[in-house]
């Protein structure tokens, strides 16, 4: 059965163009087009899609209100487009907070020059977002966060978890392991793609500022966005957030999140090394590459932890802890947007536990 999506933009070229080339996967119908938040509600309720593109900047309701009364009456898997700036960051993340499932850039030049790499990734991600957990889209969070500083008032809805019809409302995920035995690491890494962003905040906010161990990030993200997302982080949390940079240290209650478009490790003194990103690997910064040095420099002192993304990334980096003798916990699919990477660990038999998203926060905030 083909995919169906709802496309939303109040450009009359780019909503064309998007449904040009959506048109042209087989597997996937094109069910209606809208110009505006408000008209993409209405189109959600009376199409169903399974997945809605959805701009930000439009006329009579902009898209974060729009994503926000999707996910309050019809949960829906949302990709949206996004400028690769840093105001573009924020409001990527804004969207996410509302509960949109994924974005990406939105760049007219690339749509011009590039169609069959543009064609390839948007099919691809509208395929990966018609197998979203719904079950885990339209909650928000349970803290608010801060509206991007510097942007005009009525571009900045207030954040808020979302509340879903009572015929939506997810059950609440429960763990599938035991709870963990107590130990004294001296990192934790945790890695995380489709769907990261939300769940690292869920996770982090529950940590206290002593919290004992250092923590290392890594999120599938594009480079214009980590240092917005390590300032947000920082400003919701009680322990320290930064994008990392070369030469840091590593201290407790500190997190370093991986620099989009590059590649973070350890030496072999525990310093943090930020090098560029090796065009033979597919995600910059990449999961394996930071749990693998981590696994040589800490051995069997080190908690991996992989939460919701697509793909497999972290599960050989993952290998490398568990040989070294390290610990490894895997978010659960009722809780993950989409279940890929846990279920990479899973399947591999290298969890040591896996546990609900709730759970993951809960656990962590123990060890202090």
């Amino acid at each position: 059965m083909a995919v169906k999506v709802l496309v939303v933009d109040d450009s009359g070229f780019f909503r064309r163009r998007v449904t040009e080339i959506l048109a042209g996967d087989p597997q996937i119908q094109v069910v209606g087009t809208a110009s505006n938040g408000r008209e993409a509600v209405d189109q959600t309720l009376a199409l169903h899609p399974d997945v809605i593109t959805m701009d930000y900047e439009m006329p009579v309701m902009d898209g974060i209100t729009a994503v926000r009364e999707i996910m309050q009456r019809c949960p829906t898997a949302v990709l949206m487009f996004s400028s690769l700036t840093y105001e573009g960051a924020r409001v990527s993340l804004d969207a996410l907070d509302a509960g949109a499932a994924d974005y990406l850039p939105k760049n007219f030049e690339d749509i011009s020059r590039n169609p069959d790499k543009v064609r390839q990734l948007l099919c691809e991600r509208v395929h990966t977002l018609a197998r979203t957990n719904r079950r885990s889209l339209g909650l928000g969070l349970a803290s608010a966060a801060p509206a991007p500083s510097g942007a005009p008032a009525s571009t900045r809805p207030a954040l808020r978890p979302s509340q879903p019809t009572p015929a939506a409302r997810p059950v609440a995920p429960r763990s599938n392991s035991p709870a963990p035995r107590k130990k004294q690491y001296q990192l934790v890494a945790i890695g995380t793609s489709t769907g990261g962003p939300v769940a690292l905040q869920k996770v982090l906010t529950q940590l206290p500022a002593n919290f004992p161990a250092p923590l290392l990030l890594i999120q599938h993200m594009p480079a214009a966005f980590t240092k917005a997302f390590a300032e947000r982080l920082d400003k919701l949390c009680k322990i320290r957030v930064k994008e990392a940079e070369d030469g840091d240290t590593l201290k407790p209650g500190m997190a370093l999140l991986a620099p989009g478009g590059k590649q973070m490790m350890l030496d072999g003194r525990g310093i943090v090394r930020i090098l560029p990103g090796d065009e033979r690997l597919n995600f910059k910064p990449c999961v394996d590459v930071t749990f693998g040095s981590a696994a040589k420099a800490f051995r069997d002192k080190v908690l991996g932890v992989v939460l919701t993304g697509m793909g497999s990334d972290g599960r050989e980096g993952a290998r490398m802890l568990k040989t070294a003798g390290s610990d490894i916990w895997a978010q659960d699919e009722a809780s993950c947007v989409i279940y890929g990477m846990p279920m990479a660990i899973a399947k591999a038999n290298l969890a040591d536990g896996i546990y609900s998203l709730d759970d993951i926060g809960r656990y962590l905030a123990e060890l202090s």
